[in-house]
C-alpha cells in the first residue's frame, strides 16, 4: 500500500525531535511509515550508581504508536559508558537487557566492565529503560499495595479463595486500564524491537551488539528475526522459549522450579548443622509446607503469611546467590520465632512505595498482550491444578501473578515467528537448571539460529548468571567480544561447549560481595516470564 506519509516530514518534539520517513531501511511492515529520532542530547548522569562511573544519559524520543509515527510520543531513558581504547580500536554499542519484562536497564549501561580480558573497553554500553519503564516517560504504574501484606495463600483451596483472587487480580487489570491508557495497545515485544532500532539510529550505528539476560533474550531474538542485517554480535543468557510464549512457558517454569526448591531444600538438609531445619531433603521439604500452613492462621510476625513466604522462597529457585540469606531467616523463624529475616527479604523485593509495582505493570502490559490466553478460567484452573499436584512449590501463585491478563484491556497479537537462518553467530547461555527459563528454551533457541553456539553450565540451577566469576563461561563471552571467535558448533541436539557451573554456597565462608548493578540485576531477573 502507497504511504500516504511524505518523505520528510518533520514533527517537533523538543530535543527529542525525529524524522517520518519511507526508505529502503523501513520497518518489517512494508510500506508503513518510517521513524528516524533525532540524536540523543548526552549529559552526566544523576543517579549515583551511573554517575560513579562517568555514564552520560539521555532520552530517544520515539512514537507511541510506529504505524502512526506522527502522533503521540513516548520517550526512551538512556545511558552510555563510552569505549576507553583508541578509535581504530572501537567496536561500536553495545545494548543490553536485564530481563523482565519490565525490568530497568540504565544500570547495565556498567556492564561492560565486568568483562574479563578487558574486552568490554571497546565498546560503547548503552543501557535504557524500556518503554513504560523507569526513567522513560510515561512510567506505567497502577497499584502499588498490590504486592502489599495480609494477601489471602495463593492455593485457592475454597471458592472463597479462589473468589478472593480473581477480585485481586481483576481490580488491578482495571488499575492499569485507567493509568496506561492507549499506551496499553502499544506495549508488545514487537514495540520494544522497534524501540531498540530507534535507539540505534538516535545513536548513529549501522549495527548494533546485543547482550539480554533473560526476558532480554527474546527481545534479541526478535530484533535479529526483524533486523539480522543489523546484528554485528549478540550474547543471549537465559533463552526464552519463542514457541512457547507466554502462557505455556509459565506452565514450564511451575514444574521448573517445583524441582529446584528440592535442590535447595536438600543443600539446606546438608548444612543441619548450621540451619536446624532437617538432615534430609525430603524433611526440609515437609517442614517448609507444614509452615504454608501454620502461617495460614497466625502470619509470621503478623504480616509473613504463606503467600509471603513462597515470594521469599521464590528466589532460591532463581539462584545459587541468597540460599544462605533465605536459609538463615527461615531458621530464626522457625527455630527461634523470630520473623525479622523473613520481613526483610519479602521488604526488599518487594517495596510498596509509590510507583513501585511499575516492573509488575510492564510485565503484565507485555506479556498480556504479546500473544493470547486463554479465555476461559476452566482451562486455567485445570490446567494448574493438574500441574499443583506435581509442582506444588509456585504453580498456583505464578497462576495468580499472570492472572490479570485474563482482564487486560488491551487486545493480544501474534508472537513475531523467530528465525535466525540470516543472522550472524550467536552466543547463547544457559546452565542446565535453570527453571524461569527452561534449558530446553536454549536449545529451541540454538536449532532456530544456526550460526549460533551453547555453552551450558551443567546441572547448574542459576539463571541468566553470565558476568558473576565463572571463567570458564566469562573467557568465552570476552573472546566473543574481542574478536567474534566462539567454540565450534558441534552435531546433534545439545550444547557446544561445557562448564562447571556456578557453585553452589557454603555456609561457612563468607558470601560473595556484589556490586549495585550485579544486585539490581538480580532483581530484575526475578521478574522474567512469570512469578
Amino acid at each position: 500500500m502507497k504511504s500516504i506519509w511524505a518523505a520528510a516530514v518533520v514533527v517537533a518534539l523538543g530535543a527529542a525531535a525525529g524524522t517520518v520517513i519511507t526508505s529502503a531501511e523501513a520497518a518489517p511492515s512494508r510500506g508503513a511509515p518510517d521513524y528516524v529520532p533525532a540524536p540523543v542530547a548526552w549529559y552526566s548522569c544523576t543517579e549515583l550508581s551511573l554517575k560513579a562511573q562517568g555514564a552520560e544519559c539521555g532520552m530517544v524520543g520515539v512514537p507511541m504508536d510506529y504505524a502512526n509515527p506522527g502522533g503521540a510520543r513516548i520517550e526512551l531513558a538512556v545511558a552510555r559508558i563510552a569505549h576507553t581504547v583508541p578509535a581504530d580500536k572501537y567496536q561500536g554499542v553495545v545494548l543490553v537487557n536485564p530481563g523482565g519484562p519490565g525490568g530497568a536497564g540504565r544500570s547495565m549501561a556498567t556492564l561492560g566492565a565486568k568483562v574479563p580480558k578487558g574486552a568490554g573497553d571497546a565498546y560503547d554500553w548503552i543501557g535504557f529503560d524500556p518503554r513504560g519503564v523507569g526513567a522513560s516517560k510515561p512510567k506505567l504504574t497502577c497499584d502499588a499495595d498490590y504486592a502489599g501484606y495480609n494477601r489471602p495463600p495463593y492455593v485457592p483451596s475454597t471458592p472463597a479463595l479462589e473468589k478472593a483472587w480473581h477480585a485481586r487480580s481483576t481490580r488491578y487489570a482495571a488499575d492499569c486500564a485507567k493509568a496506561g491508557g492507549p499506551l496499553l495497545d502499544h506495549m508488545r515485544t514487537a514495540d520494544s524491537v522497534r524501540d531498540i532500532d530507534s535507539i540505534r539510529r538516535a545513536l548513529g550505528a549501522e549495527k548494533i551488539n546485543f547482550y539480554g539476560f533473560s526476558y532480554g533474550t527474546y527481545l534479541g531474538q526478535v530484533y535479529a528475526t526483524q533486523y539480522p542485517d543489523r546484528v554485528r554480535r549478540m550474547v543471549l543468557d537465559g533463552n526464552v522459549n519463542p514457541s512457547r510464549v507466554w502462557y505455556r512457558s509459565n506452565i514450564d517454569q511451575d514444574i521448573a522450579f517445583d524441582r529446584n526448591i528440592k535442590i535447595y531444600f536438600a543443600w539446606i538438609a546438608k548444612h543441619d548443622a548450621v540451619y536446624h531445619l532437617g538432615t534430609t531433603g525430603p524433611a526440609v521439604e515437609r517442614l517448609y509446607y507444614r509452615q504454608l500452613a501454620e502461617l495460614t492462621a497466625k502470619p509470621a510476625g503478623g504480616v509473613i503469611g504463606p503467600a509471603e513466604l513462597t515470594d521469599i522462597f521464590l528466589q532460591p529457585g532463581y539462584y545459587i546467590f541468597g540460599w544462605e540469606k533465605v536459609a538463615r531467616a527461615f531458621s530464626s523463624w522457625v527455630t527461634k520465632k523470630d520473623p525479622a529475616g523473613l520481613k526483610g527479604l519479602y521488604d526488599e523485593n518487594n517495596p510498596q512505595t509509590a510507583g513501585a509495582d511499575n516492573n509488575y505493570a510492564v510485565y503484565l502490559a507485555v506479556q498480556c498482550t504479546d500473544a493470547a490466553w486463554p479465555a476461559k478460567w476452566s482451562t486455567w484452573s485445570e490446567q494448574n491444578w493438574k500441574v499443583y499436584h506435581q509442582a506444588p512449590f509456585e504453580t498456583w501463585g505464578n497462576a495468580w501473578y499472570n492472572a490479570p491478563c485474563r482482564h487486560w484491556a488491551a487486545p493480544a497479537g501474534v508472537p513475531v515467528r523467530v528465525n535466525g537462518a540470516k543472522v550472524p553467530p550467536v552466543l547463547l547461555l544457559s546452565e542446565t537448571l535453570d527453571a524461569a527459563t527452561p534449558y530446553t528454551g536454549s536449545l529451541e533457541v540454538r536449532k532456530l539460529f544456526p550460526r549460533s553456539v551453547l555453552i551450558e553450565g551443567v546441572n547448574g540451577t542459576t539463571h541468566a548468571g553470565s558476568l558473576f566469576g565463572n571463567a570458564c563461561v566469562d573467557d568465552v563471552i570476552a573472546d566473543y567480544l574481542a574478536t567474534g571467535a566462539l567454540p565450534p558448533r558441534v552435531a546433534g541436539n545439545h550444547s557446544d561447549k561445557q562448564c562447571k557451573p556456578l557453585a553452589q554456597p557454603v555456609p561457612a565462608q563468607p558470601a560473595l560481595k556484589r556490586s549495585a548493578e550485579q544486585l539490581d540485576r538480580l532483581r530484575l531477573q526475578q521478574l522474567i516470564i512469570g512469578h
